[in-house]
């Protein structure tokens, strides 16, 4: 007989080992974890891990023979600065490796007899805005406005979700008899911000390298200017949205695709935070035009109006305890 689990792709990321841990310490499911890096210490123990590449085809093929997947979390993903400089590897693992968990996703739905749930989280990468006049008149863009993206990351992550929207709603219309199709949800995020693992080079990574500069006594130049604004979420807040959303029931979804938002806030704010934090600290502004110019097409906020109505979500984290109650503390305690 096979195994009922919860599969999570990405696992050994950030958002998937602060999953990873949440769901552990829920206790009442089966946890498949997969990543194509190896375990983190901080998750060993917790799920039955899988050091494997979603784009290894043999690997569903071996995972349905053994699991029956209940619900899917597909965190696995090549992040925005990264894929800039290997788009098509980026294409690979972004869209064919979605593909074909969406396709494996739908044939599991088939053959249980009730849609097998496909969480998958998104980004505000998937806007555009052209320029700095428009961002401020948009300044809080709801899910269809300006889905113009200007990076390979935001180009995959809208086709994600066209194709999570596809698979949810008219996959096979054509078939003499249409088999059940999968439970398809989506939250956009913000720039999100842990305190628990490295910033790694993205695009929004100022936000956390600022304070691990001045946890170790070391200046910092931040790579946009002080005055660039985009929206921020806490990593405890970014694991609360996805399970609120794969929680609520689904009459009560209007949509498949849904903003999360929690704070906005601009670099020179992060670092009065910073600052204020560790007396003495210096950071200084250097933009990097390239990296710039990605966060510049961000919106400065996003609407999401519909996830508070459809779900109840509300995050817990405003800009202040994010940073005085969650990043600095632990972050300082990582260098002490």
């Amino acid at each position: 007989m096979r195994k009922k689990v919860t599969l999570i792709t990405g696992a050994s990321g950030e958002v998937g080992t602060a999953l990873v841990e949440r769901l552990a310490a829920e206790g009442n499911r089966r946890i498949l974890a997969m990543d194509v890096h190896p375990e983190p210490d901080n998750i060993k123990g917790m799920s039955t891990f899988l050091q494997a590449d979603i784009l290894d085809k043999n690997l569903f093929s071996r995972l349905v023979a053994e699991y029956e997947i209940e619900t899917i979390y597909h965190l696995a993903a090549l992040l925005s600065t990264r894929a800039e400089f290997t788009p098509e590897t980026a294409h690979r693992v972004n869209v064919e490796g979605t593909m074909m968990l969406l396709q494996m996703a739908a044939e599991q739905s088939a053959w249980r007899g009730e849609p097998v749930l496909f969480m998958f989280p998104s980004s505000i990468a998937v806007y555009g805005l052209p320029d700095l006049d428009t961002k401020q008149r948009y300044s809080r863009v709801r899910e269809w406005e300006w889905n113009y993206p200007t990076t390979m990351y935001g180009c995959n992550k809208l086709y994600g979700e066209m194709l999570g929207s596809y698979f949810n709603k008219n996959y096979r219309q054509l078939a003499a008899e249409r088999p059940i199709t999968l439970d398809f949800r989506s939250v956009r995020y913000p720039g999100l911000i842990s305190a628990f693992t490295v910033p790694t080079g993205g695009t929004s990574d100022y936000a956390s390298e600022m304070i691990h500069a001045a946890a170790q006594n070391k200046p910092y130049t931040c790579f946009v200017r002080e005055g660039l604004t985009i929206p921020f979420m806490a990593m405890p807040d970014a694991v609360d949205s996805i399970l609120d959303l794969a929680n609520a029931p689904r009459e009560n979804l209007r949509h498949q695709v849904y903003n999360v938002g929690a704070f906005s806030i601009s670099a020179g704010d992060i670092r009065d935070l910073v600052v204020k934090a560790f007396p003495g600290t210096e950071v200084t502004f250097e933009p990097d035009l390239k990296r710039q110019n990605i966060a510049e097409s961000w919106p400065i906020d996003v609407d999401d109006s519909a996830a508070r109505r459809d779900w109840g979500w509300e995050p817990k984290f405003d800009a202040v305890r994010t940073f005085t109650e969650y990043l600095i503390p632990n972050i300082k305690k990582r260098y002490q």
